[in-house]
């Protein structure tokens, strides 16, 4: 006798196959993403230090002039004391 062979029906994988490979995308997506939120955070903090270095600068100049201004003040008050005292003497 002859056997007949009918086409076998292709098998799926296994449920846990598929569980797997969802999983395992899950935690790729998950790296990606947190390795891109960590690379934006970097770059704030990057532009935080820049201009934080610019305020750095600005108030160096700001504490130098306001230091001039009081030696200017000083300066200012004696040349008007020595005004007065030369009004009283003339008078």
């Amino acid at each position: 006798m002859h056997s007949v062979s009918w086409p076998k029906a292709p098998q799926q994988p296994a449920p846990e196959f598929h569980v797997t490979i969802v999983i395992g995308a899950a935690v790729v997506l998950q790296t990606a993403f947190a390795l891109i939120w960590a690379g934006s955070a970097s770059e704030r903090l990057a532009q935080l230090e820049r201009r934080t270095q610019a305020n750095a600068a600005m108030i160096e100049r700001t504490t130098r002039l306001e230091e001039q201004m009081r030696f200017v003040a000083e300066t200012l008050a004696r040349v008007e004391a020595k005004l007065d005292r030369a009004a009283q003497e003339a008078e």
